[in-house]
């Protein structure tokens, strides 16, 4: 077994319908249908397409409290994508340097922290060697 990718992220929201415009009209991320099987079941969601990706928001009964928690969007120019937050009133948040990196951060109308990061240089992904190697056995074993 072996996993590949991340293949979506979840985050709680109190009002799906203002939430859906945030991430469909002021993100641009492409709404999709969710299965039939969801609305039968009582399952209050909204699913978004993110290049091969997707974020779910989840219908939920209390207010998230401010966290460090995040998911990160990447983008083609974050100058750009600061400029679209200040034209739509989106406050953003500069992030601390990342060499190789522009990025800042955004939150959601539900207080759900959201890095916006544009990659001018490919990150190394070095891996770290560790002494234990449990985890690269697990890892190679498919």
């Amino acid at each position: 077994m072996q996993f590949s990718q991340i293949q979506h992220g979840s985050l709680v929201v109190q009002n799906l319908e203002r939430a859906a415009a945030f991430y469909r009209d002021v993100l641009g991320l492409i709404e999709i249908e969710i299965p039939s099987t969801f609305p039968a079941a009582g399952i209050n969601v909204r699913w978004f397409r993110l290049g091969s990706q997707q974020i779910h928001i989840l219908l939920g009964t209390e207010n998230q409290p401010e966290s460090q928690h995040h998911l990160a969007l990447q983008v083609d120019d974050a100058q750009s994508a600061r400029s679209w937050m200040k034209e739509h009133g989106v406050a953003f948040e500069e992030a601390v340097l990342i060499p190789g990196a522009d990025r800042f951060f955004v939150r959601d109308l539900d207080n759900n922290l959201i890095e916006i990061i544009e990659w001018k240089e490919a990150y190394p992904n070095t891996p770290i060697a560790h002494n234990d190697t449990s985890t690269e056995n697990q890892n190679t074993h498919q």
